[in-house]
């Protein structure tokens, strides 16, 4: 048994490690290599190329402001979110606790859309509405900019800093609250000195892990930054590759190596500020209470405040996209426009669209294929990592945490390095293996808090019946982690069908996919098109949710009749 575990540890490192590891390697040579077509002839002229480039040096500062900007938003509201849902007596408590990470399941490049569709400066619904209202000359508010970004990428990124502060802020022992009142201090003083100290390391770590999400994304960027002319890394990167008729791939390598290192710094800043929490601690054996503090006067005001802030991030989203996809061009809600609504505007058209159609066919079969193969992969990985207690099962589980840190946009130019002189490349396979590579993580955590359930009393009796390891793992620990399975596959399909970044890289001609189609769709302007196949995009996710969710309990209902 002990011989098993561990050929199936070096087994799974060898193959974790190539689909990891292997991406960043060739990011590394094809940053010092003359081009696609002479890989081996290396050169630092990539380097002073990239580096000397004026628009490198905007594109650089323009990320700074925007990581910084969108961190510190989502920070502030969610530390404002969570003070107000953990510590006050606010109306309808709960109801704004599932609303504030909601948007996590908005595809961001939806989420960026529905912004341009209401605040673009010629004919988005908000804008019109208030020119129309104050009869202004012009639209008050340009979301083509580095403000329009910040805010986007900030409402974005709030459930994560949410879900990051909220418990600390639940868990905090009043009692220090109210040790400084009584020496006198008043709210704004304790509010400074006790309370703001105490909760450091979650404030940090939500900005920390807002900073590496934000330098890591594309569709923000490239949605609202690239029609205003406002260039991040990211998007910098994309018209390297993607735009004009040479591509330079190793200029984009080269480029890709700093924004590679700026993350993996950031994130060995994240877990040393999360490691450090017993400095921190505020329950001891004495036992904790909290305390709500009452709002008096201020309770509906703050009410209505969380309320409009709820329905900006869900509401209106999802609602823009609707009704554009049903009217004939953009234009102000009213008796008219939806007189005029109909499916027959941009519904028909989009499924007339062979390539709408192939790409929505590709999405699906990514979908569902990719995230079974994930599941398969990561039930496998999570087994050794909890099961197995080892110096190997400690690199496996790095090795397969390692993608987690770096930007999609990035590792997707490592893997077409990577599949470049294979029969792998511009095929299905070539993004299948990318996603699954990138998003493995996402099936292994659900999976190993299922096997940290399962007592390994269950293992060892199998195996006193004769059971093999494979027997084993069939008739005994399969059934018991259904749950965490359903899970798994749940998290990978949706990631799968609503995937951008790496999609942008290795997508080419036959292998669209509906988040490629989307961005191109607002590229050229064809908004009802962009919001019809968008809505497409979340029946297929939530469709896919459904249909595991109802096989997950037959499996249950199965193995408990048994």
């Amino acid at each position: 048994m002990v011989q098993a575990r561990s050929k199936l540890t070096y087994l799974l490192i060898l193959i974790v490690g190539s689909l990891t590891l292997c991406p960043v390697v060739m990011l590394v040579l094809g940053s010092f290599s003359k081009g696609l077509t002479a890989f081996g002839s290396f050169t630092l002229d990539k380097y002073v190329q990239a580096y000397t480039d004026p628009e490198f040096f905007n594109a650089i500062a323009n990320t700074i402001v925007f990581v910084l900007g969108s961190s510190t938003l989502a920070t502030g509201l969610a530390l404002f979110l969570a003070y107000l849902n953990n510590r006050t007596d606010i109306p309808f408590k709960f109801l704004f606790q599932i609303i504030s990470i909601i948007p996590m399941m908005i595809p961001h490049l939806l989420f960026s859309v529905s912004w341009a569709l209401l605040l673009n400066p010629s004919n988005g619904i908000m804008n019109l509405v208030l020119q129309q209202a104050f009869s202004l000359d012009s639209a008050p508010f340009n979301i083509y900019s580095m403000a329009g970004m910040i805010l986007v990428e900030g409402l974005l990124d709030l459930p994560v800093a949410y879900l990051i502060i909220a418990p600390a802020m639940g868990s905090f022992d009043v009692s220090l609250e109210e040790s400084s009142r009584v020496f006198g201090a008043g709210p704004w003083l304790t509010l400074r000195r006790v309370t703001l100290p105490v909760l450091r390391p979650a404030i940090l770590a939500a900005f920390i892990l807002g900073v590496v999400r934000s330098l890591a994304s594309f569709s923000v960027p490239s949605v609202l930054g690239m029609p205003g002319r406002v260039y991040v890394l990211a998007t910098y990167l994309y018209e390297m590759i993607a735009k004009g008729f040479a591509p330079d791939y190793g200029k984009a390598a080269a480029v890709g190596m700093s924004v590679l290192a700026a993350s993996v710094i950031l994130i060995i800043v994240y877990r040393a500020l999360t490691s450090e929490s017993e400095k921190y601690v505020t329950i001891s054996s004495r036992g904790f209470r909290p305390a709500v503090v009452e709002l008096k006067g201020a309770r509906i005001p703050l009410f209505l405040v969380v309320g409009l802030l709820s329905m900006v991030l869900i509401v209106l989203p999802v609602a823009v996209l609707l009704y554009t996809s049903l009217v004939p061009y953009s234009m102000v809600p009213s008796a008219r426009a939806f007189s005029l609504m109909s499916w027959k505007h941009h519904w028909t058209e989009v499924l007339e669209d062979p390539i709408s159609v192939l790409s929505l066919r590709n999405s699906l079969i990514l979908g569902v294929a990719g995230a079974t193969l994930g599941v398969l992969l990561s039930v496998f990985v999570a087994y050794i990592i909890v099961k197995v207690r080892s110096t190997a099962s400690g690199v496996l589980e790095s090795l397969s945490y390692l993608s987690f840190s770096f930007p999609g946009i990035v590792i997707g130019i490592g893997f077409m390095w990577f599949f470049v002189q294979t029969p792998v490349y511009a095929t299905l396979w070539a993004l299948l293996i990318g996603y699954v590579a990138t998003y493995m993580p996402y099936g292994i955590r659900p999976l190993s808090s299922a096997f940290v359930q399962i007592h390994s009393h269950l293992e060892e009796s199998s195996r006193v019946c004769g059971a093999s390891p494979l027997t084993t793992m069939r008739r005994i620990l399969l059934p018991l982690l259904v749950p965490g399975i359903v899970s798994a596959w749940i998290l990978m399909a949706t990631m799968f069908v609503r995937e951008l970044t790496l999609s942008v890289v290795l997508s080419r001609p036959g292998t669209e996919v509906l988040a490629v189609q989307i961005l191109r769709f607002a590229e050229d302007g064809l908004w009802g098109k962009l919001s019809a196949l968008g809505i497409m995009m979340i029946l297929v996710s939530t469709g896919l949710v459904v249909v595991a969710t109802l096989v997950g309990a037959r499996f249950r209902f199965v193995e408990a009749a048994g």
